[in-house]
C-alpha cells in the first residue's frame, strides 16, 4: 500500500503503519485528556499504542501459521480501525483457514491470561461490573493501564469471533462449513449469516441512536458481500484458461528500440505492458511506470534495455486465471509472461484478468437469462 510507510520487519513481514494512523493516537489523547488533562491525553495516547502492539501480535499469529503453510505474506497494514495482513493467496483447504483464522484470536487469549494472572496474583483484577465501571473513570496509573488493556483484549477476542466477514469469525465458519458444502457453497452460507448478523446489529444500533454501533454493522454487511464476489469471482475465472485470455496481438520491442518507441506505442495504442523480444525469446518487459520514471529522470533516449524489468513471472498457459491470478498476487507482479512449454506466447497483467472476468460474468447472466426465458415459454 503506498499510504503506508514500513515501521519495522518481523520473520520477514514487513509492519507497516498508514498515514491516518495517528487519528487514533488523537482520538485516545483526546478522551482520556478531556477528563485528566495534559497528563491524560498522554496516558491515552500510551493506551492506543500498547492497543495497536496487541492488535500486531494478533496480525502475527495469523501470518505466522500461515507462513507454516507456505502462504506468502506480503504485509501488515496499521489502520485507525485496526490492522491487516495482506496475504499473498487465501488458502484453500478448510483446515489451514480455520488454523490461520483462529490464531489471531488466541494470541489476544494468551495475553487477557498473563494481564489477568499478573493483575490476579496483585488483587487487583475488575471482576464486577463496579470494578469495571471504577476503571474507565480511573486516572492515569500502571493499575489503570493494565486492566484496560486487559479489557481491551477481551473485547478483541470476543469482536473477532463474531461469525461475519471480515472477522475471524466468519473465517472460522466458512471453513468448518467448508469441510461439508465445500469452498464455494460455505462462503456463501457464510456470508449470508454475516450479513443477517449485521442487518440485526444495524436495526438494534439505529434503534438505540448508537450511530458507532451502525457504521460497524454496515462494515460488517459490506465485508460480507465483497467476500462472496472475490468467491464467485474465483470460481468464475476457474472456468477460463490463461492460454485463451492473453493479449495475442499485442505490440513487441526489440532490445535495439528506443524508449522513445515505447513512447509512441503508449500514446497510440491501450497497452501498458511491452516485451522485449529476440529470435522468439523474451529477455524482459518494459512497463508504463518505468517508463515514465525514465522521463522524470531525463533517460527517455536510453534503449529499452535500460529500463526494461528482466525478472518476470513466468506461467503456463494452462493455468486457469484464477490461479495466474493468485500467483501474480503472491509475487506482488503486476504482469507475467505466458508460456507454451518453452515457447513465449505473450503478456498478461491485472487489467486482462479483469476484463476477462467482466466478459465471463456478462455472458453468464446472458445464458441465465436465456435459459430463463426459455423455462418460462
Amino acid at each position: 500500500m503506498k499510504s503506508a510507510f514500513r515501521l519495522l520487519r518481523v520473520a520477514g513481514i514487513d509492519i507497516k503503519v498508514h498515514f491516518t494512523f495517528p487519528l487514533v493516537l488523537l482520538l485516545g489523547a483526546f478522551d482520556w485528556g478531556g477528563r485528566h488533562g495534559a497528563p491524560g491525553a498522554a496516558f491515552g495516547a500510551l493506551l492506543m499504542l500498547a492497543l495497536f502492539v496487541c492488535v500486531v501480535l494478533h496480525e502475527l499469529g495469523h501470518s505466522l501459521v500461515a507462513q507454516r503453510f507456505g502462504i506468502h505474506v506480503r504485509e501488515i497494514i496499521l489502520l485507525p480501525i485496526g490492522g491487516v495482513a495482506l496475504f499473498g493467496r487465501m488458502p484453500r483447504k478448510p483446515m489451514q483457514e480455520l488454523l490461520i483464522a483462529v490464531a489471531g484470536p488466541l494470541v489476544n487469549v494468551v495475553i487477557a491470561l498473563l494481564l489477568g494472572s499478573y493483575l490476579g496474583f496483585r488483587g487487583d483484577l475488575p471482576l464486577d461490573g463496579s470494578r469495571l465501571h471504577e476503571l474507565t473513570q480511573a486516572g492515569p496509573s500502571a493499575q489503570t493501564f493494565l486492566q484496560w488493556l486487559l479489557a481491551a483484549n477481551v473485547s478483541l477476542f470476543v469482536f473477532n469471533l463474531l461469525p461475519a466477514f471480515p472477522m475471524d469469525g466468519g473465517r472460522i465458519l466458512r471453513a468448518v462449513l467448508a469441510m461439508f458444502l465445500g469452498f464455494s457453497r460455505g462462503t456463501r452460507v457464510a456470508a449470508a449469516v454475516g450479513q443477517m448478523l449485521a442487518l440485526a446489529l444495524g436495526l438494534f444500533a439505529i434503534f438505540n441512536g448508537q450511530i458507532l454501533l451502525a457504521l460497524v454493522a454496515a462494515f460488517v454487511f459490506m465485508g460480507a458481500g465483497q467476500e462472496r464476489a472475490v468467491e464467485e469471482a474465483r470460481v468464475l475465472l476457474s472456468t477460463l484458461r490463461l492460454g485463451d485470455a492473453y493479449n495475442k496481438y499485442a505490440l513487441t520491442l526489440t532490445p535495439g528500440d528506443s524508449v522513445h518507441r515505447v513512447i509512441d506505442y503508449l500514446l497510440t495504442s491501450y497497452q501498458p505492458d511491452f516485451a522485449v523480444v529476440l529470435g522468439g525469446r523474451l529477455l524482459g518487459v518494459v512497463t508504463r511506470d518505468a517508463v515514465l520514471q525514465s522521463l522524470a529522470t531525463g533517460q527517455d533516449d536510453n534503449y529499452v534495455t535500460g529500463i526494461m524489468s528482466r525478472e518476470v513471472l513466468h506461467l503456463d498457459a494452462e493455468l486457469s486465471l484464477a490461479q495466474a491470478r493468485e500467483q501474480m498476487a503472491e509475487k506482488s507482479a503486476p504482469v507475467a509472461s505466458v508460456f507454451e512449454g518453452e515457447r513465449f506466447l505473450g503478456l498478461i497483467n491485472r487489467d486482462d484478468i479483469n476484463e476477462a472476468l467482466r466478459i465471463a460474468a456478462f455472458l453468464r447472466l446472458a445464458q441465465e437469462r436465456k435459459a430463463g426465458d426459455v423455462s418460462v415459454a
